[in-house]
């Protein structure tokens, strides 16, 4: 195990019975314990009495020869699917106006499967869709929807597409949603505005919703007891099950950010939390150009980047 810092998951705890452990498990201001224990590796997990309590440890360990110790953390990354080509800068509102358009990694990986003619690729205002009965059928839904709201321009804004989106999930009675709101709204535009018009386009919706699919599915499998929220141990697995890999300090700040005071996350919130992690995500590999996990940023373009985040 030495060397291997990733985040225990819950198998690990069921078939690995403890070597030492308090006496007694009371909700006390202090509990002291002390072990002996043979040479081996140990994995010490410190606990509060109640959940989501913050808490103050200290170890300390005796050893007879030098002893190793570490903490065991995930390495901060996210799942990408291999180039196509070569990734273009990210482009802030205020640059908007020039020819380069960032769609993400994510998105380029889907354009280089399509064989079709630089002529026919080079104006489409509707991206060929899969040909499969559920597919054609839900996407020709979506047209009807998207042309009935969109107008004559073809484009939605952030209200618009709440009235599109809560109208697709409201049609599935097996997810409990209050549906999204508009500030939730708000964010997917600046997650896929490629363009920069503030509005989103039917190619632009349309992978959006393939996104908000994905992680509907993730939702769906961890909210088991079909109660609309899953709880934050559930939303760690489902980040990591997204392709998004944190560590612990980064957990904590998403359960502040998105949970209620039961510590539960709802499916808007949920999407919300998986919409800015992408965004910044991709805003981050846009400028480590040379991949060293380091970017530096004016005051100019930090405000550009977060404040349209």
């Amino acid at each position: 195990m030495h060397g291997n810092k990733q985040h225990l998951q819950k198998d690990f705890f069921l078939y690995n019975a403890s070597k030492a452990r308090s006496k007694t498990y009371i909700n006390m201001r202090e509990v002291s314990q002390r072990f002996r224990l043979p040479p081996s590796e140990y994995v010490i997990v410190p606990s509060t009495y109640e959940p989501h309590q913050e808490g103050e440890f200290i170890l300390r360990v005796f050893s007879e020869k030098r002893n190793l110790s570490e903490e065991v953390e995930n390495t901060i990354s996210v799942d990408r699917p291999v180039k196509k080509k070569k990734a273009k800068p990210i482009i802030f509102v205020s640059d908007r106006a020039n020819s380069n358009k960032e769609l993400g990694v994510d998105q380029e990986s889907e354009e280089g499967k399509d064989k079709t003619s630089p002529e026919k690729q080079e104006r489409s205002p509707q991206p060929r869709l899969n040909n499969t009965d559920q597919e054609s059928e839900e996407q020709q839904q979506f047209r009807n929807i998207f042309k009935q709201i969109a107008g004559d321009d073809m484009e939605i804004s952030a209200d618009e597409l709440k009235n599109v989106l809560n109208k697709v999930v409201n049609k599935h009675k097996d997810l409990k949603t209050r549906g999204f709101t508009l500030e939730s709204c708000r964010s997917m535009i600046a997650l896929m505005d490629t363009d920069g018009s503030g509005r989103l386009n039917l190619q632009e919706f349309h992978h959006l919703w393939k996104k908000i699919k994905a992680w509907q599915k993730i939702f769906k499998h961890y909210d088991t007891d079909q109660s609309g929220t899953i709880n934050s141990y559930e939303m760690r697995n489902a980040v990591n099950d997204a392709g998004f890999h944190l560590n612990s300090q980064l957990y904590d700040i998403i359960t502040m950010r998105y949970a209620d005071k039961h510590m539960n996350i709802d499916f808007d919130s949920f999407i919300c939390c998986f919409v800015r992690l992408e965004g910044m995500f991709r805003a981050f590999n846009a400028f480590d150009k040379d991949g060293d996990g380091i970017i530096k940023l004016n005051v100019l373009e930090w405000l550009q980047l977060t404040m349209y985040a």
